[in-house]
């Protein structure tokens, strides 16, 4: 026991590492099931034990995890004719971020994002399924853009995958699986350019993201049983309520 406390982080209790393990499971098995969703409960769950300074960059790396295996478990799936665009765009969308001097204002941009989330998961955008590569990375590089200045853009990938992928929720997840791969990297990279101290946490966050594999595995399985139109709806009530908590944020962020 004296040994496991050890391997914690300064502050971090056998208890607390015990729940967040715990927690790793079942929220990745939500967001295997149902495409969203575990990323916020995580980052939900992880506010109540780890110190403020560190609940980005700690979250960062254990939804890396929790997405790499996601994809790699779902990798039948990935489209990758999606993947490709959509990595190309992240990287520049990310690259011109970091080089923004400005700072949008938060509270303002989670409203929007919010407002627009809910406007294209329950309105079909004609012609998007049939974007080409350009507007795929174009689309990619807004994304990125944004997950700069909001953490929480998972809802609105999902919307934007969910456009392009109508009828296919197995490919809908896998691919935004993949595509959260790459944006919690590139957080992972810069925060790790910043100093943080990753190596601390690394024992906590490799068994939680070893224990949200096994949830994949379980939340995968629902996957497959869940019938389309039963996955949509669930998937739109789902990502209808993240947007609201995230217009609900950015409406007491700017009052207060």
């Amino acid at each position: 026991m004296d040994a496991l406390a050890a391997a914690l982080p300064e502050g971090i209790g056998t208890s607390a590492a015990a729940v967040l393990v715990v927690a790793s499971f079942f929220t990745s098995a939500l967001t295997a099931a149902f495409g969203l969703g575990g990323g916020i409960a995580m980052l939900a769950m992880l506010g109540v034990f780890v110190p403020v300074a560190a609940l980005i960059p700690v979250h960062g790396a254990v939804q890396l995890g929790s997405n790499t295996g996601r994809a790699w478990h779902q990798r039948a799936h990935v489209r990758t004719d999606i993947f490709g665009p959509f990595l190309a765009g992240s990287l520049l969308g990310a690259a011109a971020g970091a080089a923004m001097v400005v700072q949008l204002p938060d509270a303002a941009l989670k409203v929007v994002l919010g407002l627009f989330i809910i406007a294209v998961t329950w309105a079909r955008i004609p012609g998007f399924d049939r974007l080409g590569r350009a507007g795929l990375a174009i689309g990619s590089a807004v994304t990125a853009l944004v997950t700069m200045f909001v953490g929480a853009t998972g809802p609105l990938l999902s919307a934007f995958f969910a456009q392009i992928l109508p009828d296919d929720r197995k490919a809908l997840v896998a691919t935004h699986a993949a595509g959260m791969t790459i944006q919690h990297f590139l957080k992972v990279v810069v925060f790790g350019f910043a100093g943080f101290a990753f190596a601390q946490w690394l024992p906590l966050v490799a068994a939680m993201v070893a224990s949200g594999y096994l949830g994949t595995i379980y939340g995968s399985a629902w996957l497959e049983k869940l019938p389309e139109k039963t996955f949509r709806r669930w998937f739109r009530i789902g990502i209808t309520l993240l947007a609201a908590d995230m217009i609900r944020r950015g409406l007491h962020s700017g009052l207060g």
